[in-house]
Formats: C-alpha cells, sequence, structure tokens
C-alpha cells in the first residue's frame, strides 16, 4: 500500500457499513479519500475521527446523490479542481428494496437500476477519463459487489437485486476486457461478500426489523472491516497482478 501515500480514492456510499469502513482503512494507509453519500454528518464524523487518531492521510466528505448523474458529474469536477483527479476508485454504494419480479413496483426496481448498475457504470467512466487525462497508468476500479452477482437468493424480496449485482459481475469483467483492448495497466477487480453484518439488511427490511435481526443472527456474519481488508490486499497487489473476483462468505453461510 505505500505506493498509494497521497494518491486519491473515491469511495461511494461511504457514510456506513463497507464504505465507512473502506475509506477508514484507505486513509489509515495514508490516500486521500473523497468519502460520498446523499448523508455527510457520518462521512464528517469518521473524518474527524480518523484526524484524531492520526491516520497519516484524510478523509473529505461530499455530498452526492448517486441515482442522479449531475450530481455525480459535478463531484468528479470538484475532485478533479481540489484534487487533480481520482486514482481509485471504489465503486461500493448500493441498495436493495423488496421488490419481487412478479408483483415488485417499477420505481423500486428503477432506483436498484440507477445506484446498482448506472451510477458504478457513470463513476466507472468518470474515474477512468480522469485518470487517462492524467496519464495515470496504475489506477484500479474497484467493484463492490455481492455472492448475489454469481448465484440466485432463493427469495423472491431478492431477485430483482440479484439481477443487478449479475449485472455488475459482467461489467467488471467488460471493464477488464476494454482496459486491456486500451493497452492500459489500470487494473478492475470486483470484490463479491456473502451476508455481512451492516445496516443494509435493516434498511432492505425496513418494515420488519426483526426479519433483519434475524439475517445477522443466523450464522458468525462477515464484518465491514473484513471486505474493507480485501480491498487493501487488492491495492496492495504488485502491478502486473490483476484480481478479478474476489468472492467472500461467512464459513457458515450455505449458498
Amino acid at each position: 500500500m505505500e505506493r498509494w501515500k497521497g494518491r486519491v480514492a473515491l469511495v461511494t456510499g461511504a457514510s456506513v457499513g463497507i464504505g465507512a469502513a473502506v475509506a477508514r482503512a484507505l486513509v489509515q494507509h495514508g490516500m486521500k479519500v473523497v468519502g460520498c453519500a446523499r448523508n455527510v454528518d457520518k462521512i464528517e464524523k469518521l473524518a474527524a475521527e480518523c484526524q484524531s487518531a492520526g491516520y497519516s492521510g484524510t478523509l473529505i466528505p461530499y455530498k452526492c446523490d448517486l441515482s442522479c448523474e449531475e450530481d455525480i458529474l459535478s463531484m468528479f469536477s470538484a475532485i478533479k479542481t481540489l484534487h487533480q483527479g481520482v486514482d481509485v476508485c471504489i465503486n461500493n454504494a448500493g441498495l436493495a428494496h423488496n421488490e419481487p419480479l412478479l408483483s415488485g413496483k417499477t420505481d423500486g426496481w428503477r432506483n436498484m437500476i440507477d445506484v446498482n448498475v448506472l451510477a458504478l457504470s457513470i463513476c466507472t467512466r468518470e474515474a477512468y477519463q480522469s485518470m487517462k487525462e492524467r496519464n495515470v497508468d496504475d489506477g484500479h476500479i474497484i467493484n463492490i459487489n455481492s455472492m448475489g452477482g454469481h448465484r440466485m437468493v432463493p427469495s423472491a424480496d431478492e431477485h430483482f437485486y440479484c439481477a443487478t449485482k449479475y449485472a455488475v459481475t459482467a461489467l467488471t469483467e467488460g471493464l477488464r476486457q476494454e482496459l486491456r483492448e486500451a493497452k492500459t495497466h489500470i487494473r478492475a477487480t470486483c470484490i463479491s461478500p456473502g451476508i455481512v453484518e451492516t445496516e443494509f439488511a435493516f434498511r432492505h427490511h425496513n418494515s420488519d426489523p426483526e426479519k433483519a435481526a434475524a439475517v445477522y443472527e443466523s450464522i458468525k456474519c462477515l464484518k465491514a472491516q473484513d471486505i474493507a481488508s480485501a480491498v487493501t490486499y487488492v491495492l496492495g497487489t504488485p502491478p502486473h497482478v490483476q484480481i478479478g473476483d474476489v468472492q467472500m462468505r461467512p464459513v457458515e453461510q450455505v449458498s
């Protein structure tokens, strides 16, 4: 991770859970991290904690609604003006709604596509363009995916969400191929966790907190820090090493 000191990383969905853990880890390793979310209060608190802890990097909170392309483009413009550009892009933001294929609401489907698929793709495109215009040839784009992007969960509440994560699997491999064709050494990696104990289930099952709690009580889950450790491992590999997909599950997880 030594070569990343002082360089700029964007972490989407950095206010809680995996995003917050990744942002903290990168700041700890000396990176300048732009952490974005719709609500930046928690990121501001995390930035103060990182500063108090004496970490060598810095965390810059940025308010951004990732379902709005104009917000994303404005964010990249601000990063260019204030910090030259992005060297690492961690596409972490994602969400799920209880909208089955046979009875789901279109608005819920659209929101999942906007955040899980389109925002990820827009951020990837803008990060690559930022690297290209500055002749950055060793950048890294990491998509935080899900085991739901590799197998279908047997629950109607999850089916559309899984479809968006299958898209992330395909997009990451497509990105790797396009980067290779462009003869660049910018790398693309997909990290696919199983059940991680965060606020995700409580947001997903917001009308049934007992159901959400049961998800995390059923087995010993992964922690957000486990995913952050995977991110720093991937970033810390030598520039000639490409890690395509990291699949992570709790030992007790069945599928």
